[in-house]
């Protein structure tokens, strides 16, 4: 009883609160987000498909060589397509080292570092204060 077990590189991608953790194959361009096909899990959204095929387009790759899955957790759909298109960059980085620098003139392999700013005590947010009156 031989296994045959799939050879894949795993990445992991941030973006703001979105947690994504990546495996890339060999195989014939199946997108999988969370146990589902990737135009159903973000609702067939152009721009976040767009996204996550700029690392294969920076490469002239053809994306229908591999195969993606995904798990992807916290945030808004915006930012879970940014963190898995950061943990693909970085996976094909993985998988092929001459690809690196490409990548990076792209700048697919640098993280958004932006978060939500905290709440400050005395304040209504981050920023926001009591409106000031002068009389």
């Amino acid at each position: 009883m031989a296994e045959k077990t799939a050879h894949y590189h795993y990445a992991l991608g941030r973006r703001k609160s979105s947690t994504a953790r990546v495996r890339l194959q060999n195989g014939k361009g199946k997108i999988v987000i969370n146990g589902k096909e990737a135009s159903e899990y973000f609702g067939e959204s152009k721009s976040n498909m767009h996204e996550l095929m700029k690392p294969f387009v920076a490469l002239e790759l053809e994306a229908t060589k591999y195969d993606i899955s995904a798990v992807v957790s916290g945030g808004g759909h915006a930012g879970q397509a940014d963190a898995i298109r950061l943990g693909i960059a970085k996976a094909l980085a993985l998988m092929n080292e001459d690809l690196r620098g490409t990548l990076r003139r792209a700048e697919l392999l640098g993280r958004d570092q932006r978060e939500k700013e905290r709440k400050k005590p005395g304040l209504k947010g981050a920023r926001k204060q009591r409106q000031f009156t002068k009389r």
